[in-house]
Parts: structure tokens; C-alpha cells; sequence
């Protein structure tokens, strides 16, 4: 009696597996098309199954440099955001000041607003200041919405730790560094951890304000949608794109795990 009680009824659980297969069957179809055998076009069925796109796609330099350039980005802008993220949300969260909540808007601005304004507003800003667009706009432009998912973790983090653990490390003896180490971060680096790889799934996949503000730059989703627009080996397209639902979910799924448990690590937690 109570597993029946417990279970779905059948048009919500029929809703939901609707859901699923519209969101995933188009992934399942760039997954089928990587082993086509079909080069120009999409026919379905596909005409034959083959390995040999993937053996193509090692063996493509441009591929290679768009993925090293898509990891670079990715790596540098998470780290940027690792730091600048944790101080702002150790602002917010542990002092009261003026214009606080204002403070708190303006940081999660950039992902709040459609990416393309947020394209137009830095290339505007980089041609302003004459910095020419390059390996760095781009990482600049990526950060700016990384320091988000960042600031969103660890300032809730932040707010669930107790300000008396801090209190407590500093009146007994330890310094600055001390505590940060022995204290904050052990309460906060799950969070951290989780908020970093989604930021860097999102740098790595990132398209609209890549546009704006790479230049000559060509990361792998720039890659992928210009062969889209001007294809020479569809399937290799399709590969790639492997490559990034593989890499994207991958840290996604990991930051899931990391803080499922993460209210009940907290020390101090509502004391």
C-alpha cells in the first residue's frame, strides 16, 4: 500500500517520460549520425554504420587546435572565477553595507541577461578601450558569466556556515590564512568545487558572447557552426559534438554528486 501510494500517477509519469524523450532524442541523433557512413547529407535511416569519422577527426589539426583553444578558455576563466567569485560571496554573505543587494545584482547580471546583450555590451567596451580581440577577450568575456555560478555556490555555502567557527578559530590564535584554511575552506569546498566545473562546462560550450568577442579566435563551438554552415565532413561535426555533450556532462554530473550532501557537511550549520 505505501509503495502505491508513493507511486507517480500514470499521466504525470507519462508527462515527464514525454519530457525526457523530446530533450534527449535530438542528443541520441547526433550521437547515430557520428557513425554514419552517409558524408553530405542526413538520411534516415542512415545508409550504413562506420568508424571511420572518428579516426578522421583525430586526424584533423583544426579540430585539435579548436579543442585545445575551447580548454584553454575554459581552464583560465574558471579559475578567474574560483577566486573572484568566493570574495565577492565572502562580502556579501559576511558583512552588511550599503548597497549590498545592489552589489549581489550587478554580480549575477551577466547570466540574467540574453547572451547576445552581454556580447555586444563587452565588444563595445574592447573596441572603446582599443584592446584588440584575442585569446584574452575571449576569457575575459567567459568570466564574466563563470564568476556567477561561482558567486551562486559558494555564497549560499557561505551563508549556511556559522560566523561563530571564524569567531572561535581567531580567538584561538590563528591567523588570517590559518583559518581560511582550516576553517572556511574545508566548509566551503565542496561548493567551490561544484561551482567550478559548472562554470566550466559553460565556458567550454559557450557560443553567443564567443562571437563577440573572439575575433580571428575559433573555439570548438565556433568550430562546429561553421561547419554547419559550410560542411565538408558532416559526421566529423557530429563526432565533435560528442566530444562536448561528453566533456560538458561529465563536470556537470560530478558537481551534482559533490553537493547532494553538501547542507549536512556544513559545520555549524544553524547554531
Amino acid at each position: 500500500m505505501r509503495s502505491d501510494r508513493n507511486r507517480a500517477p500514470l499521466p504525470l509519469a507519462f508527462a515527464a517520460g514525454f519530457g525526457l524523450f523530446f530533450m534527449l532524442a535530438p542528443i541520441a541523433l547526433i550521437f547515430l549520425y557520428a557513425f554514419s557512413s552517409e558524408e553530405r547529407s542526413y538520411q534516415w535511416p542512415p545508409p550504413g554504420l562506420t568508424l571511420e569519422w572518428f579516426a578522421v577527426t583525430w586526424n584533423r589539426p583544426d579540430v585539435w587546435q579548436a579543442l585545445t583553444l575551447s580548454v584553454q578558455v575554459a581552464t583560465i576563466s574558471t579559475a578567474i572565477a574560483l577566486v573572484l567569485g568566493t570574495l565577492v560571496a565572502a562580502a556579501v554573505s559576511g558583512s552588511r553595507f550599503f548597497g549590498r543587494e545592489v552589489i549581489s545584482l550587478l554580480v549575477i547580471l551577466p547570466i540574467a541577461l540574453p547572451g547576445i546583450i552581454t556580447g555586444i555590451a563587452l565588444r563595445s567596451a574592447f573596441s572603446l578601450a582599443e584592446i584588440p580581440f584575442s585569446f584574452w577577450t575571449i576569457v575575459l568575456g567567459h568570466a564574466t558569466f563563470c564568476i556567477v555560478v561561482v558567486y551562486n555556490n559558494a555564497v549560499a555555502r557561505f551563508r549556511r556556515t556559522s560566523g561563530s567557527l571564524i569567531e572561535a578559530s581567531m580567538d584561538l590564535g590563528a591567523d588570517g590564512f590559518q583559518t581560511f584554511r582550516y576553517v572556511i575552506l574545508p566548509n566551503i569546498g565542496t561548493a567551490l568545487l561544484a561551482g567550478g566545473m559548472l562554470a566550466f562546462a559553460l565556458s567550454f560550450d559557450e557560443v553567443i558572447v564567443t562571437t563577440f568577442t573572439a575575433g580571428q579566435q575559433q573555439t570548438l563551438p565556433l568550430w562546429m557552426l561553421e561547419e554547419l554552415v559550410r560542411p565538408r565532413q558532416r559526421p566529423v561535426t557530429n563526432v565533435v559534438a560528442m566530444v562536448v555533450v561528453v566533456v560538458t556532462l561529465l563536470p556537470i554530473l560530478v558537481a551534482f554528486y559533490v553537493t547532494r550532501g553538501g547542507e549536512q557537511s556544513v559545520a555549524g550549520m544553524g547554531k
